[in-house]
C-alpha cells in the first residue's frame, strides 16, 4: 500500500515558534534521501521538521490516485472492446 506522510508542526505553545506549517509528502520518511540524493540532509531535515511536530502516517491510495487508476482501467477497456 502507498504511504504518505503528513508533518504538522503545531507548537503554539512555544513562544519560539508560534505559528503552524503543514509540510505533505507522498513518501515516507525512509524514502526522503531519493529525493534529495542524500539520506544525510534528508535526515537532518526530518530530525528539525518533527522536532514539535505532529506526524500523521496515512496508508492505501488517495482518492486522486485511485480515480486515476479507474479512469485509465475505463479508457483501457473501452480502447480493447
Amino acid at each position: 500500500m502507498p504511504e504518505s506522510t503528513i508533518v504538522t508542526v503545531n507548537d503554539a505553545r512555544h513562544r519560539h515558534l508560534p505559528w503552524r506549517l503543514t509540510v505533505t509528502s507522498n513518501l515516507p520518511f525512509g524514502r526522503w534521501g531519493e529525493t534529495f540524493s542524500d539520506d544525510v540532509v534528508a535526515a537532518a531535515m526530518i530530525d528539525r521538521l518533527v522536532h514539535h511536530a505532529e506526524v500523521l502516517t496515512l496508508t492505501g491510495d488517495s482518492y486522486r490516485t485511485r480515480q486515476r487508476r479507474e479512469l485509465l482501467a475505463k479508457d483501457n477497456r473501452a480502447a480493447n472492446g
